[in-house]
């Protein structure tokens, strides 16, 4: 079973989303290396490893250094720590989610290079200084391109030869549990209707001042927020009675939540962090059959917007909301019957594999084109930074015509 090394920006036992969607499915035919992002720990390096599911092993490297993420001060010692993951003379295939675990790949002998873009990592709050260019270099290296959304598609594929766009799918059996609306949460025994409600990461792309202006304009509305805070102040936070704050919850918690539901809300703010974003839930939100208010979210308003229901300020989204909540037993019918064909398009393991047919027909090109070796990645003694690094290409082939030997400078 060959073996997918991946270099993640996100915790595995964080947000269940698209990671764990796609690598749980891969697992079933490829062994997954895991590797997380450092967690200080003054005792000295170890790898912490765990199995949360068959075929994956979650690698959390902990070092005594204070640099976030994979910096370059880490390099060295996480190369250290992760020099046994793989055989001697494997050729594994190098799954990237964050382009700054790049200077990584100089330690692997990578049959084959994937770069599966999920979010616009650099229009986050206070990205790392080097991320634009270390991409630059990782879209230069990779075979293939993946992208979460149309709009991250369109942003990459000027950029690389062989892009393709997988926006997030849904398990719409787990979803569909939602259906049965006696089977709501525990949690939000207590709260009366009308619920509407929202889960996901409640950071920088998160409309705060919406939630405050919703709460206000119905207090008898309960808004019910479920997910970890991140990047934003508790204090920041609105705080009043009608809004509820359930914290990060299990993905299995996900349908007894929305069932109890009324309407599935998406109060996104418009900046550059929710510029390129597809989100997940969209879909799962279909899978329950429940209506949904967005704000002006171009990966929700243009191939959903007859069944989502959009906002284009906070006067329109909350007119959205009062209309979803007024929405006749024949117009939920109707929105159900499209949802239902939506969600009847699209799966995780169609998803997967789509994606596994192109590593195939990647993998075939290359072994057609012939190779005198294996591609290698070494590191650049001439540079100090550790992202720069030479590739030979995996089976002597020239990518895009940039070369038979291809340098990444950051």
């Amino acid at each position: 079973m060959q073996t997918v090394v991946v270099f993640c920006h996100l915790r595995w036992d964080f947000v269940y989303q698209r990671p764990q969607h796609l690598l749980t499915r891969l697992a079933r035919h490829y062994r997954i290396l895991f590797v997380e992002e450092p967690v200080f720990d003054a005792a000295g390096p170890r790898l912490h490893t765990y199995e949360p599911a068959a075929n994956i092993t979650v690698c959390q490297p902990h070092t005594p250094l204070l640099a976030v993420g994979f910096h370059d001060d880490q390099i060295p010692v996480l190369q250290a720590l992760l020099g046994t993951l793989v055989p001697d003379g494997a050729e594994p295939i190098v799954w990237f989610y964050t382009p700054m675990a790049l200077p990584l790949l100089a330690g692997l002998r990578p049959a084959l290079v994937v770069y599966d873009c999920m979010d616009e990592l650099s229009a986050f709050r206070n990205p790392p200084r080097q991320l634009l260019q270390r991409e630059s270099a990782l879209l230069v290296m990779a075979d293939l391109v993946f992208t979460g959304g149309p709009s991250l598609y369109e942003a990459k594929r000027p950029r690389h030869p062989d892009v393709h766009c997988f926006p997030s799918s849904v398990d719409t059996a787990h979803f569909a549990r939602a259906l049965d609306r006696s089977n709501s949460h525990p949690l939000q025994a207590g709260i009366p209707h009308p619920r509407l409600g929202f889960y996901g990461v409640i950071d920088e792309r998160f409309d705060i001042a919406l939630i405050a202006a919703m709460a206000d304009a119905h207090p008898h509305w309960q808004l019910v927020l479920v997910g970890p805070v991140v990047k934003i102040a508790p204090a920041d936070l609105p705080q009043r009675p009608n809004i509820h704050y359930l914290g990060q919850q299990a993905y299995q918690a996900l349908p007894q939540l929305l069932a109890g539901w009324d309407v599935c809300l998406l109060p996104f703010a418009l900046n550059a962090a929710t510029r390129f974003i597809s989100p997940t839930k969209v879909l799962e939100y279909m899978a329950a059959e429940l209506p949904i208010v967005s704000t002006a979210i171009t990966d929700v308003a243009e191939p959903y917007g007859d069944i989502v229901a959009i906002g284009h300020d906070h006067r329109q989204f909350i007119a959205r909301c009062e209309a979803a909540l007024q929405l006749a037993p024949e117009g939920h019918i109707e929105m159900a019957a499209h949802m239902r064909g939506v969600v009847a398009r699209t799966a995780w393991d169609e998803t997967v594999d789509r994606m596994r047919a192109l590593i195939d027909r990647r993998a075939r090109a290359d072994d057609t084109a012939g190779s005198a070796a294996p591609r290698v990645a070494e590191p650049d003694g001439g540079n100090r930074d550790p992202a720069n690094v030479k590739l030979l290409p995996a089976r002597a082939q020239v990518r895009g015509g940039r070369g038979a030997r291809l340098t990444a400078t950051p």
